[in-house]
């Protein structure tokens, strides 16, 4: 498959031979961005873990110190925590009305749901419709939970979601090029962190095997940090 010019071009600018550090990847990453718009930029993680395992199912949440230039809009599914959900700043708040919209009319004009424990019965029937879109609430993940003011609020100041795959990758959109790199540098290095504090103690020899930070469409720049093994 033939890559285009300003591919090319940007990719001419990393050297796959180099390992670079996060405020290097940070500078490169402005430079080999190669959109018209404000360009995402992941962070890519190949672990040495096998999911099918338990305890090397890596998976969390984290509040990302300067948000990721997304903003998710979100559903609060509560009856009597209703007012505190708005007050917060969530998009869209109800009760079992709400699922029943989503079940009527397929309505799916939100990012995520953050449910109070008794809604749970509600939501559960909704699995398969929920579950498939990665929509279904989770106490692991916080979005099941009696503080649902501060789980709403967490989550419009930019708290994200990971969880490794398959084949032992994890990818996790971090920032945009337009944010200052030191914002972008706090943002990888509370990711990295997480990721390497969740290192399973079943874990032999190295954990992360390889790791990309990349702009939409760019090159990938493989980078280092305090701590990586």
């Amino acid at each position: 498959m033939k890559k285009a010019k300003k591919y090319v071009a940007a990719a001419k600018l990393v050297d796959s031979s180099k390992v670079y550090t996060l405020e290097e990847a940070t500078q490169l990453l402005k430079k080999t961005s190669t959109t018209k718009f404000d360009s995402t930029i992941d962070i890519s993680f190949k672990l040495n873990v096998n999911p099918t395992l338990a305890d090397q199912l890596i998976r969390g949440t984290l509040v990302l110190p300067h948000g990721n230039g997304k903003t998710k809009k979100v559903l609060a599914i509560t009856n009597g925590k209703q007012e505190e959900a708005k007050a917060a700043g969530a998009d869209f708040v109800g009760g079992k009305e709400m699922l029943e919209k989503i079940q009527a009319e397929n309505w799916f004009g939100f990012d995520i749901i953050v449910a109070t424990p008794d809604m749970m019965g509600e939501l559960g029937k909704m699995g398969r419709l929920l579950g498939p879109k990665g929509l279904m609430p989770n106490p692991k993940t916080g979005t099941v939970t009696m503080a649902i003011g501060q789980a709403v609020t967490e989550i419009k100041k930019g708290k994200i979601a990971y969880r490794v795959d398959k084949d032992g990758n994890l990818n996790i959109s971090v920032a945009r090029c337009s944010f200052e790199d030191a914002k972008i540098i706090d943002n990888l290095t509370a990711v990295c962190d997480a990721i390497m504090k969740s290192r399973p103690s079943t874990v032999k020899g190295t954990f992360m095997k390889n790791v990309v930070v990349h702009t939409t469409m760019g090159p990938g720049i493989h980078v280092t940090f305090n701590g990586i093994n």
